[in-house]
């Protein structure tokens, strides 16, 4: 019984010293933070210029170029490449399967828009 009073102490006491330890520190943490955020780079449109993804929506009404974007093959692919592309897209994206909807109807677009070319 004395030995877990000693214990339960000895707790106490370490939470306490801790405490006034980081209660302490705290003034100098804040600064060193405030000094971290300064040297941080700065993050605006410039740092996306050299993305490898295609920058820009939707045109209103898709092209032969747009379709080919979308499907990732040339814009003369055939139409077994075409297929081989748009089923795997569509497994990746079908609405079944937590795709969006939106996406997918745009694949079936650019699918259709390819095929009958």
């Amino acid at each position: 019984m004395a030995s877990g009073m000693i214990l339960a102490g000895l707790g106490l006491a370490t939470i306490g010293f801790g405490a006034r330890f980081i209660i302490k520190q705290m003034p100098t943490m804040g600064q060193k933070l405030a000094e971290a955020t300064k040297t941080f780079p700065k993050m605006d449109s410039k740092a996306f210029a050299n993305s490898k993804y295609y920058k820009g929506g939707f045109e209103p009404k898709m092209n032969k170029r747009e379709a080919s974007l979308i499907l990732g093959v040339s814009q003369t692919a055939s139409q077994q490449k075409v297929r081989a592309n748009y089923k795997k897209l569509m497994l990746l994206n079908h609405p079944d399967r937590g795709g969006s909807p939106y996406v997918s109807a745009k694949i079936s677009e650019a699918k259709d828009l390819l095929d009958k070319n």
